[in-house]
């Protein structure tokens, strides 16, 4: 278990009572794009056969987009809350294939070694530092069959930081969160949410015998502040754009959220 549990559990209780997980996908066009992205990541690689498993479930969004495209999935998430959702959605529409449950990313049991042909960790990196993030790639590769897929959800450092430089002018950049966040990978702000870069998360794949797939980026904060301005016309032209990001890991630095997708290849 991370040392930063009880902070994470009393960040999505708050979280929850303003905003809810439960809309983060739809509550506005900037904040749909890292969901639209990973879906369609994700698609290249979950089949009608795929067993699959979510680290970081939330409250089922995937699950539930992908519960008729694979063969079973699995979603884990820490905050029982989510789970309690997640599992009322399954219920309610019948979903024999999924199944939910509360428990750790740095931890992962009850699950046997090698019996997943898709591991999706979204979330728990956003919230650990390196130390518990070595044993989250330690727990998806374990459990991770050989030549499967696991998909690893991360917050960019310098994207984050630079969209704050442009989302609030009058706070950012300063000496604190410059210090935090580009030497440490920490948050400037009482928030549990760590970051880093897209070559520190291809060196820990490296280290726990994954080797890359992609490493794209799934939202830019170079338009981050004018999206949600756009009209559905401009939105569309835009997209065209944010595809060309997408495709090319030259700008995944500069996204605010990025995907690294790897294969294991050994034992």
């Amino acid at each position: 278990m991370s040392a930063n549990t009880a902070k994470v559990l009393s960040y999505y209780e708050d979280f929850t009572i303003r905003v809810g997980e439960d809309n983060r996908a739809i509550r506005s066009k900037n904040d749909s794009l890292e969901f639209h992205y990973t879906k369609k990541a994700l698609s290249e690689h979950i089949t009608a056969n795929s067993s699959v498993l979510e680290v970081g479930c939330g409250t089922g969004y995937y699950g539930m987009y992908f519960a008729d495209k694979c063969k079973t999935y699995v979603g884990i998430d820490l905050f029982p809350k989510h789970i309690e959702i997640f599992q009322r959605k399954i219920d309610e529409q019948g979903l024999n294939n999924l199944s939910c449950c509360v428990g750790d990313a740095t931890k992962l049991v009850n699950i046997e070694d090698n019996c997943f042909d898709v591991v999706c960790c979204f979330g728990p990196l956003y919230h650990l530092p390196i130390e518990d993030r070595e044993l989250v790639f330690t727990e998806c590769s374990r459990v991770c069959k050989l030549d499967g897929v696991i998909a690893f959800a991360y917050i960019n450092k310098l994207g984050v930081l630079a969209g704050a430089c442009i989302l609030d002018e009058l706070t950012y950049p300063n000496r604190k969160a410059n210090e935090a966040v580009l030497a440490f990978g920490i948050n400037d702000i009482d928030a549990p949410f760590y970051f880093t870069t897209p070559e520190e998360m291809e060196a820990m794949a490296i280290r726990h015998g994954l080797s890359k797939i992609r490493n794209m980026g799934t939202d830019f904060f170079v338009t981050k502040h004018v999206v949600d301005k756009m009209d559905d016309d401009k939105f569309a032209l835009y997209m065209e754009i944010s595809d060309e990001m997408v495709r090319h890991e030259s700008c995944t630095g500069m996204s605010n959220h990025a995907l690294l997708l790897c294969k294991k290849t050994c034992i």
